[in-house]
């Protein structure tokens, strides 16, 4: 990104349609509910860079330690991303998601504009998913209905982008991961919360009396 966009415009449609596609697979075989995570390296600056366009926040506060970078390289990377963001002037989401990318990021946000098209329950993991999930509302805002957002990630930025989208996660672990762990981990949560919702006997269905 310092010496040109993380993607062409033709590669982040391809890759938003990709994304589509397999959520598509899987809606058809009967399932009602996705979660999103990502693997990938470097991809706290692509969502770092995301945050910062979308939401107005400055690069320090978007920018956070990754896989754990010391002070030194934390602000060597804060330099290098305020350049990256100073040097390219973007105006619709697709050109902004793709100038600064990520691959994986276009995918899930495809993914998830396609899962909240067909109704479908989106499990949003940690900062970089979240990222994908802020981008996603970008193209359309009514994907904002279909998310539950798994965890408080303890990346730096995680819970501003989270309040800037309004959103309560499920759980607050101070995990420093992604890979779906997080929505592997809220799941069964959501589960039962929906089978004490729909299942669950009243007083008067169980027989206890008011006296």
């Amino acid at each position: 990104m310092r010496h040109e966009p993380a993607m062409t415009t033709d590669e982040c449609q391809r890759a938003l349609e990709q994304g589509a596609q397999l959520v598509r697979e899987t809606s058809a075989n009967g399932c009602n509910v996705i979660g999103f995570g990502e693997m990938g390296i470097g991809n706290t600056s692509a969502s770092s860079l995301l945050m910062h366009k979308f939401t107005g926040y400055s690069i320090e506060v978007c920018t956070g330690r990754g896989a754990g970078l010391q002070d030194a390289a934390l602000d060597r990377k804060t330099r290098l991303l305020k350049e990256v963001a100073e040097k390219y002037t973007t105006e619709t989401p697709l050109e902004t998601l793709a100038t600064f990318g990520g691959l994986e990021i276009a995918m899930m946000c495809g993914g998830m504009l396609e899962a909240a098209n067909l109704g479908m329950v989106v499990l949003v993991d940690g900062f970089i998913a979240t990222a994908a999930a802020l981008t996603a509302c970008q193209f359309e805002p009514e994907v904002r209905d279909n998310l539950f957002f798994c965890h408080t990630s303890d990346e730096k930025g995680h819970r501003l982008m989270l309040s800037y989208m309004k959103a309560e996660p499920v759980l607050n672990l101070g995990l420093r991961l992604g890979e779906g762990t997080g929505a592997a981990l809220a799941y069964p949560l959501l589960v039962s919360a929906t089978k004490f919702i729909n299942e669950m006997a009243s007083f008067d269905e169980a027989g206890v009396s008011s006296k």
